[in-house]
């Protein structure tokens, strides 16, 4: 049976580590077992599963998803915070072998021992939209997905063409898989208590509709579209698509007096391939 931290035992490794949450690794540990268990359903975690955590802090999620039967690969840049995660895990009762700690940068990290194919983690304010993109793309065995992020880069992320919060986010996400937003997240299970709201975000992969030069080609327009959101594509995308940026976009079927925020992950592909038919 693995024991899961509750506020008391969260403060007592803080305490041991002589640990200050800081705002500049987004630092907000959850204490409370009862939303780590409703992290680890809405995660669907099959026993037996490799999971890569980031950012594992103190251990809470990690012990509940071991709890729940999956081995864990957590990616810890605290070398403080990776190096007591082991012995957390041990004197809870975890089984042997349940957890591999790697101390790296999640932004930088390019290998993952034991190939996990999900990925579940309490990702940091400041860099999660990063982070998450990041992991999509280096690692494509990761089969799905359940972060719990600041509210509004969750919704962003879940954002459909033409929603308000829509913008180069959303439709990155879009190009590896389908995004929404599960649950809400009270602040009061955090330590310190954020200022801001959090969600649950689930991702599940599918195909990505282009290949990977046509990837990089299509991302490149998205950052040019809402670079200057409130520009027309055929002005926002001049950059990228030079003077025959109107011809381009309209091959593609699209109007060019539109804006960046109407359009889809695949009708930025679309001109991406009209642009290199010419």
């Amino acid at each position: 049976m693995v024991r899961l931290l509750g506020p008391a035992e969260v403060r007592d490794l803080a305490d041991r580590l002589d640990l200050s949450p800081t705002k500049r690794l987004g630092q907000n540990f959850v204490h409370d077992p009862n939303t780590v268990r409703k992290i680890v359903a809405a995660a669907r975690v099959e026993r037996g599963e490799r999971v890569v955590e980031i950012g594992p802090g103190l251990g809470s999620l990690t012990l509940g998803l071991i709890e729940a039967g999956a081995s864990v690969t957590a990616v810890e840049i605290d070398h403080r915070l990776a190096e007591l995660l082991p012995a957390t895990v041990a004197a809870a009762g975890a089984p042997e072998g349940s957890l591999e700690v790697v101390r790296a940068d999640a932004l930088e990290i390019a290998e993952l021992p034991g190939d996990p194919t999900l990925l579940v983690a309490n990702l940091p304010y400041n860099v999660s939209v990063p982070v998450l993109l990041h992991f999509l793309e280096t690692f494509p065995r990761i089969r799905a997905g359940l972060v719990m992020v600041q509210a509004e880069v969750g919704h962003r992320l879940a954002a459909a063409p033409g929603s308000k919060v829509y913008g180069g986010p959303s439709a990155k996400a879009a190009w590896y898989a389908d995004v929404r937003v599960v649950a809400p997240v009270s602040r009061q299970v955090f330590w310190p208590v954020p200022n801001v709201d959090s969600v649950l975000v689930r991702l599940d992969r599918h195909e990505p509709p282009g290949d990977e030069a046509e990837r990089v080609a299509t991302f490149a327009l998205v950052d040019a579209a809402f670079g200057q959101r409130r520009k027309m594509l055929r002005v926002s995308l001049g950059g990228e698509l030079g003077p025959e940026s109107a011809r381009i976009i309209t091959a593609a079927g699209i109007d060019p007096t539109a804006r960046g925020e109407v359009l889809g992950v695949a009708d930025f592909l679309a001109i991406a391939r009209a642009a290199r038919v010419g």
